[in-house]
């Protein structure tokens, strides 16, 4: 097992996303204040928790752009529009193109079934602010 982690390399800030995507914008800013309140209880499992997710996603045997986009395939099946935004945002942020982005929801549509379109139509108005039009 490869255990080299080390951060990924991001092509864009959190701020510049902020700064293109009014959906992204108001992501991140709402995800960053209910973090502050998770951070105000000092909770030990939920440090770890977190400390783990960090980790997953951080390069090693698998660059951080597929697992942002194993994330992405797993939030859209799970049906979680959080989860989704932080993955095209992270994803968007490593480079990943438009196009690997759908194909990865084309997955998630296929496993999750029809159920999945409402958070896939979502995920793809959040990609239009990103990337442009199609």
């Amino acid at each position: 097992m490869n255990t080299d982690r080390k951060e990924p390399t991001y092509l864009f800030s959190e701020k510049q996303v902020a700064e293109k995507s009014e959906i992204a914008r108001r992501f991140l800013d709402h995800r960053t204040r209910l973090n502050e309140n998770v951070d105000k209880a000092d909770n030990y499992l939920v440090k770890r928790f977190y400390n783990l997710d960090h980790n997953t996603y951080l390069e090693g045997a698998l660059p951080a752009k597929y697992k942002e986009l194993m994330g992405l395939v797993a939030s859209a099946s799970l049906r979680c529009d959080d989860c989704i935004s932080y993955h095209v945002i992270q994803s968007y942020r490593l480079g990943v193109t438009r196009a690997e982005q759908e194909e990865a929801i084309n997955v998630a549509l296929v496993v999750g079934g029809s159920i999945v379109i409402p958070h896939m139509r979502r995920a793809y108005e959040l990609l239009t602010e990103l990337y442009g039009c199609v």
